[in-house]
């Protein structure tokens, strides 16, 4: 366990509002990691293998995490830690679910991997498809990014138009065409955010500010005759939580079918989330491909796409759009992932999942505003975010970059504390179903001290 001064035990509620006292603390040991970082660095660019983990937003050594277990997870140096990071969203069912770990030993035995088809592929995509009525029938493949990649290639395939149009704050995974900022006008072409992709390629997307129908009309009127579709995160929550009001995504859904342009939901992160049926079933607005991801493999490395069993049909080897992958509808993953997903068809499992978070949502706020302190947390289902703002943010260029320096100050301080985030501002936390009632205790009272210790 980390070793610390504990607060004294004290918790006062005025009006339903917990106030959190801060106490000294020492911080916490980061030895172990700190050496294998050192080694990771001569092995991994930047000591790591995806970028996020280094740390660099929040400084200090990153945390090499040795075992997880519920709800909590624990570090090389022994450290403990209520964790909300989640692994950035796939455990919903918290580390090492008895039901997901059986699925994953049983079938280890007779193999990992085939290349062939097998009886879980049929399981998991039946349990998928009678459970989603936006969904006929669905790929698997390995990954977010390569469910949006194939998502894209079919859209473009089915409508023979090349350009397609994303949101400034909208996260897509690192495909060459989605991985673009905007360019200086209100309907111009991206621009690549990242060395090695042809302008040419960046080129073909559109990127529009979110909340801002008056500005996809533009772009459609303007070059509705070369438009592919337009890619959404329903509830885009790679850029910190944005959340847009429902009557802006069927504004999204009414152009689209305006103009004769397919419409692309992004659910890797909303997806059997906040709904069995993600964000489209949480709106009830049908698009016509979504896009799956993390939950959806429990834990191992999964993504999907999905649509109409006509637009499917337009997929290799039935249609002329080609998608393949060695490891697509591995074994592993699609026990791992039908074992997670029988277990959330249980009653009530999102009513307690959204119950949860609203609760400790209501005592951080509630203490950030007995304070004064400039912080919002908006949420979503069973995912969260924590902002420093004054006021609800709705699209990418709202969030102040220099007010991040406070989530700096206040990441260091929840460590101490006894809890993980995810090590970035623009990241959002997630409550699983093994967040129980004392580690959302415990949490809520160490987040108010975290934010108490960085306003102090």
């Amino acid at each position: 366990m980390i070793k610390r001064f504990l607060p004294e035990a004290y918790n006062l509620r005025l009006s339903g509002v917990y106030i959190c006292r801060m106490e000294r603390k020492a911080r916490i040991n980061r030895d172990t990691s700190a050496e294998l970082f050192r080694k990771a660095k001569s092995l991994f660019p930047g000591g790591v293998n995806s970028p996020v983990r280094a740390f660099k937003s929040v400084g200090g050594v990153p945390l090499f995490i040795k075992e997880g277990k519920g709800c909590r997870i624990t570090d090389e140096d022994g450290n403990t830690f209520v964790d909300f990071c989640c692994s950035w969203g796939p455990l919903i069912l918290g580390h090492a679910h008895p039901e997901v770990q059986k699925a994953i030993f049983e079938t280890v035995k007779r193999g990992t991997s085939f290349g062939a088809p097998t009886r879980l592929e049929n399981e998991l995509a039946e349990l998928i498809i009678e459970n989603n009525r936006f969904v006929e029938k669905i790929r698997f493949v390995s990954s977010g990014t390569e469910a949006v990649m194939s998502a894209v290639r079919l859209a473009r395939g089915l409508t023979g138009k090349d350009k397609i149009i994303k949101f400034d704050g909208c996260y897509h995974g690192h495909v060459d065409a989605l991985l673009v900022k905007a360019g200086s006008g209100l309907a111009t072409f991206g621009v690549s955010t990242s060395a090695g992709i042809p302008e040419v390629f960046a080129s073909q997307t559109i990127v529009l500010p979110l909340n801002d129908l008056e500005a996809v009309e533009d772009a459609l009127k303007k070059f509705a005759d070369d438009i592919a579709c337009v890619i959404i995160e329903p509830i885009p929550a790679n850029n910190g939580l944005l959340l847009q009001g429902r009557n802006y995504l069927e504004g999204l859904r009414k152009l689209c079918d305006k103009y004769g342009v397919l419409l692309i939901f992004d659910e890797v992160i909303s997806g059997f989330r906040v709904g069995f049926e993600g964000a489209a079933g949480y709106y009830n607005i049908k698009p016509d491909i979504i896009t799956y991801g993390k939950i959806i493999g429990g834990g191992m490395p999964v993504g999907a796409y999905g649509a109409s069993a006509e637009i499917m049909g337009q997929v290799a080897p039935d249609g002329p759009v080609y998608q393949a992958g060695t490891l697509s509808g591995n074994p592993v993953a699609m026990a791992a992932g039908k074992a997670t997903l029988t277990e959330l068809l249980k009653p009530n499992v999102y009513k307690e999942l959204e119950k949860k978070t609203n609760e400790l949502v209501r005592r951080v706020q509630g203490h950030c505003e007995s304070k004064g302190y400039e912080v919002r947390v908006a949420h979503a289902g069973s995912i969260f975010w924590i902002s420093f703002s004054g006021k609800p943010i709705l699209r990418a260029d709202e969030i102040d970059p220099k007010r991040m320096e406070h989530f700096k100050r206040f990441y260091a301080a929840l460590l101490d504390e006894g809890v993980y985030f995810g090590p970035s501002g623009y990241e959002v936390g997630f409550v699983s179903t093994a967040h129980g009632k004392d580690a959302l205790d415990h949490s809520a009272h160490a987040i108010c001290r975290a934010l108490d210790a960085t306003f102090e």
